[in-house]
Protein backbone atom coordinates (compact mmCIF):
# COMPACT_ATOMS: atom_id res chain seq x y z
CA UNK A 1 0.00 0.00 0.00
CA UNK A 2 1.18 2.96 -1.11
CA UNK A 3 1.30 5.82 1.42
CA UNK A 4 1.06 9.19 0.39
CA UNK A 5 4.17 11.99 0.16
CA UNK A 6 4.53 13.92 3.22
CA UNK A 7 4.56 17.00 0.09
CA UNK A 8 1.00 15.63 -0.67
CA UNK A 9 -0.39 17.63 2.52
CA UNK A 10 0.87 20.71 1.49
CA UNK A 11 -0.50 20.93 -1.83
CA UNK A 12 -3.65 22.52 -1.19
CA UNK A 13 -2.03 24.59 1.68
CA UNK A 14 -0.05 26.09 -1.28
CA UNK A 15 -2.45 25.98 -4.19
CA UNK A 16 -5.04 28.26 -1.56
CA UNK A 17 -2.15 30.77 -0.62
CA UNK A 18 -1.43 31.01 -4.64
CA UNK A 19 -5.05 31.18 -4.85
CA UNK A 20 -5.36 33.90 -2.49
CA UNK A 21 -2.27 35.78 -3.65
CA UNK A 22 -4.61 35.68 -7.20
CA UNK A 23 -7.35 37.33 -6.10
CA UNK A 24 -5.38 40.10 -4.70
CA UNK A 25 -3.64 40.91 -7.97
CA UNK A 26 -6.88 40.76 -9.86
CA UNK A 27 -8.66 43.44 -7.02
CA UNK A 28 -5.69 45.63 -7.77
CA UNK A 29 -5.75 45.60 -11.38
CA UNK A 30 -9.91 45.40 -11.82
CA UNK A 31 -11.62 47.34 -9.09
CA UNK A 32 -10.10 50.31 -9.96
CA UNK A 33 -11.65 49.58 -14.00
CA UNK A 34 -14.80 48.23 -12.22
CA UNK A 35 -15.18 51.73 -10.10
CA UNK A 36 -14.62 53.89 -13.56
CA UNK A 37 -18.20 52.03 -14.66
CA UNK A 38 -19.57 52.54 -11.79
CA UNK A 39 -23.38 51.43 -11.38
CA UNK A 40 -26.23 53.72 -11.42
CA UNK A 41 -28.11 53.73 -8.36
CA UNK A 42 -28.93 55.55 -5.32
CA UNK A 43 -25.94 54.92 -3.48
CA UNK A 44 -23.31 57.05 -4.91
CA UNK A 45 -22.87 59.67 -3.16
CA UNK A 46 -24.18 61.09 0.39
CA UNK A 47 -23.51 64.22 2.69
CA UNK A 48 -20.26 65.74 3.43
CA UNK A 49 -18.47 68.53 5.40
CA UNK A 50 -15.25 69.92 3.77
CA UNK A 51 -13.62 73.19 3.08
CA UNK A 52 -13.40 75.03 -0.37
CA UNK A 53 -10.91 76.92 -1.86
CA UNK A 54 -11.46 80.21 -0.07
CA UNK A 55 -11.27 78.87 3.90
CA UNK A 56 -14.84 78.14 4.05
CA UNK A 57 -16.68 75.08 5.73
CA UNK A 58 -19.70 73.85 3.17
CA UNK A 59 -21.59 71.20 3.21
CA UNK A 60 -23.18 69.35 0.17
CA UNK A 61 -26.36 71.50 1.29
CA UNK A 62 -24.89 74.48 0.26
CA UNK A 63 -25.12 73.50 -2.77
CA UNK A 64 -28.69 72.85 -3.22
CA UNK A 65 -30.67 73.83 -5.90
CA UNK A 66 -27.54 73.56 -8.05
CA UNK A 67 -26.59 70.71 -10.69
CA UNK A 68 -23.39 69.13 -8.82
CA UNK A 69 -20.16 68.41 -11.37
CA UNK A 70 -18.23 66.55 -8.93
CA UNK A 71 -14.77 65.05 -10.08
CA UNK A 72 -12.08 63.46 -7.48
CA UNK A 73 -8.22 64.35 -8.48
CA UNK A 74 -5.26 65.98 -6.47
CA UNK A 75 -2.99 69.23 -7.68
CA UNK A 76 -0.35 67.08 -8.29
CA UNK A 77 -1.24 65.19 -11.09
CA UNK A 78 0.67 65.72 -13.59
CA UNK A 79 -1.45 64.64 -16.67
CA UNK A 80 -5.32 62.95 -15.81
CA UNK A 81 -6.70 65.64 -13.43
CA UNK A 82 -5.70 68.54 -15.48
CA UNK A 83 -7.00 67.30 -18.46
CA UNK A 84 -10.20 66.43 -17.10
CA UNK A 85 -10.86 69.42 -15.09
CA UNK A 86 -9.86 70.94 -18.75
CA UNK A 87 -12.76 69.29 -20.24
CA UNK A 88 -14.43 70.40 -17.42
CA UNK A 89 -14.32 74.30 -18.39
CA UNK A 90 -15.04 73.77 -22.30
CA UNK A 91 -18.32 71.27 -21.15
CA UNK A 92 -19.42 74.57 -18.67
CA UNK A 93 -17.96 77.10 -21.70
CA UNK A 94 -20.87 75.14 -23.88
CA UNK A 95 -23.82 75.75 -21.51
CA UNK A 96 -25.83 79.21 -21.91
CA UNK A 97 -25.37 81.99 -19.00
CA UNK A 98 -29.21 80.50 -17.46
CA UNK A 99 -27.83 76.61 -17.85
CA UNK A 100 -24.22 77.81 -15.97
CA UNK A 101 -26.05 79.47 -13.26
CA UNK A 102 -27.58 75.84 -12.24
CA UNK A 103 -24.08 74.32 -12.59
CA UNK A 104 -21.47 74.29 -10.00
CA UNK A 105 -18.44 71.89 -11.01
CA UNK A 106 -17.04 70.73 -7.77
CA UNK A 107 -12.94 69.21 -7.43
CA UNK A 108 -12.55 67.37 -4.39
CA UNK A 109 -8.87 66.08 -3.48
CA UNK A 110 -7.60 62.55 -2.96
CA UNK A 111 -4.47 63.74 -1.60
CA UNK A 112 -5.47 66.26 1.49
CA UNK A 113 -1.88 65.66 2.98
CA UNK A 114 -0.50 68.15 0.21
CA UNK A 115 -3.68 69.99 -0.76
CA UNK A 116 -3.85 72.54 1.39
CA UNK A 117 -6.58 75.54 0.80
CA UNK A 118 -4.12 77.56 -0.76
CA UNK A 119 -3.15 75.08 -2.43
CA UNK A 120 -6.57 74.24 -3.98
CA UNK A 121 -7.07 77.45 -4.45
CA UNK A 122 -4.10 78.20 -7.19
CA UNK A 123 -4.77 75.28 -9.11
CA UNK A 124 -8.68 75.19 -9.64
CA UNK A 125 -7.97 79.38 -10.33
CA UNK A 126 -5.90 77.86 -13.19
CA UNK A 127 -9.07 76.62 -14.84
CA UNK A 128 -12.09 78.59 -14.31
CA UNK A 129 -13.53 81.04 -11.43
CA UNK A 130 -16.43 78.67 -11.80
CA UNK A 131 -15.21 75.12 -10.33
CA UNK A 132 -14.94 75.29 -6.19
CA UNK A 133 -12.06 73.35 -5.09
CA UNK A 134 -12.91 70.75 -1.81
CA UNK A 135 -10.21 69.62 0.90
CA UNK A 136 -10.22 69.10 4.39
CA UNK A 137 -8.58 66.14 6.62
CA UNK A 138 -7.70 63.10 5.49
CA UNK A 139 -10.67 61.84 8.15
CA UNK A 140 -13.63 64.05 6.43
CA UNK A 141 -12.04 63.74 2.99
CA UNK A 142 -12.01 59.27 3.58
CA UNK A 143 -15.77 59.31 3.75
CA UNK A 144 -16.53 61.22 0.97
CA UNK A 145 -14.79 58.98 -1.20
CA UNK A 146 -16.37 55.68 0.06
CA UNK A 147 -19.73 57.61 -0.41
CA UNK A 148 -18.91 58.01 -4.18
CA UNK A 149 -17.41 54.98 -4.67
CA UNK A 150 -13.69 56.42 -5.26
CA UNK A 151 -10.49 54.18 -5.49
CA UNK A 152 -7.62 56.33 -4.16
CA UNK A 153 -3.98 54.41 -3.61
CA UNK A 154 -0.75 56.22 -2.76
CA UNK A 155 2.29 55.30 -5.19
CA UNK A 156 6.16 56.09 -4.06
CA UNK A 157 8.34 57.62 -6.91
CA UNK A 158 11.75 57.50 -7.29
CA UNK A 159 12.45 61.02 -6.29
CA UNK A 160 11.00 60.09 -2.69
CA UNK A 161 7.88 62.00 -3.45
CA UNK A 162 4.31 59.75 -3.97
CA UNK A 163 1.73 59.78 -6.39
CA UNK A 164 -1.63 58.71 -6.34
CA UNK A 165 -3.54 56.50 -8.51
CA UNK A 166 -7.05 57.16 -8.34
CA UNK A 167 -10.17 56.43 -10.41
CA UNK A 168 -11.32 59.40 -12.93
CA UNK A 169 -14.76 59.59 -12.77
CA UNK A 170 -17.32 63.06 -13.35
CA UNK A 171 -20.51 62.68 -11.23
CA UNK A 172 -23.44 64.77 -12.18
CA UNK A 173 -25.81 65.60 -9.10
CA UNK A 174 -29.29 66.91 -9.39
CA UNK A 175 -30.33 69.98 -7.47
CA UNK A 176 -31.56 67.83 -5.42
CA UNK A 177 -28.34 66.67 -4.08
CA UNK A 178 -29.28 62.92 -5.54
CA UNK A 179 -27.10 60.89 -7.93
CA UNK A 180 -28.03 61.52 -11.74
CA UNK A 181 -25.75 60.20 -14.23
CA UNK A 182 -21.65 59.90 -14.50
CA UNK A 183 -19.30 60.04 -17.47
CA UNK A 184 -15.38 58.79 -17.54
CA UNK A 185 -13.03 61.37 -16.99
CA UNK A 186 -11.88 61.56 -20.48
CA UNK A 187 -15.44 62.31 -22.41
CA UNK A 188 -15.87 64.76 -24.76
CA UNK A 189 -17.02 67.90 -23.69
CA UNK A 190 -20.18 67.95 -25.67
CA UNK A 191 -21.33 64.97 -24.34
CA UNK A 192 -20.51 66.29 -21.06
CA UNK A 193 -22.37 69.38 -21.83
CA UNK A 194 -25.32 67.26 -22.97
CA UNK A 195 -25.54 64.95 -20.10
CA UNK A 196 -25.38 68.59 -17.57
CA UNK A 197 -28.39 70.05 -19.92
CA UNK A 198 -30.16 66.75 -19.14
CA UNK A 199 -30.23 66.77 -15.34
CA UNK A 200 -30.72 70.77 -15.37
CA UNK A 201 -33.67 70.04 -17.46
CA UNK A 202 -35.35 67.71 -14.83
Amino acid sequence: MNRPSPHSHRRPAALLAGLAALLVVIAIAVVPRFLETAPEGPSIGGPFSLIDHTGRSVTDADYRGKVMLIYFGYTFCPDVCPTTLGTVTQAYDLLSPEDQARVVPIFITVDPERDTVDQIAQYVGSFSPAVVGLTGSPEQIEPVMKEFRVYARKADTEDGNYSVDHSSILYLMDAKGRYAMHFPGDVNPKDLAAGLRKVIGK
